[in-house]
């Protein structure tokens, strides 16, 4: 169900925690691609650090995001989700950046 009184990175991080993260990063970057304007919730970088990824390869990792995310990741809530995902045993503390939009 999707909850029109808070923003949809509220909502991300709302659904991201029944991951149990560690680390959970959420950045709303849709500020670099095309069609901006202030406010616009589109394109979201997430880096999240679980032991709910333990053995699991990057597509499976993904796809527990996708299946926590649910119906946000549908038209015409959240365009497109980078997803970085580690175990706490990967993670470093490191910075992670997007690749540039082809519309900027």
């Amino acid at each position: 169900m999707v909850n029109t009184t808070q923003t949809l990175k509220q909502q991300l991080e709302e659904r991201l925690g029944v991951l149990l993260p560690s680390v959970l990063e959420i950045a709303n970057e849709s500020h670099g691609h095309g069609g901006y304007f202030e406010g616009k919730e589109s394109h979201f970088k997430v880096v999240i650090v679980s032991t709910a990824f333990a053995d699991l390869r990057s597509v499976q990792r993904h796809q527990k995001v996708y299946a926590a995310v649910g119906d946000l990741l549908a038209a015409p809530r959240i365009h497109a989700l980078a997803i970085h995902a580690y175990t706490p045993e990967e993670w470093q503390g490191q910075s992670v950046d997007s690749p540039p939009c082809a519309h900027q």
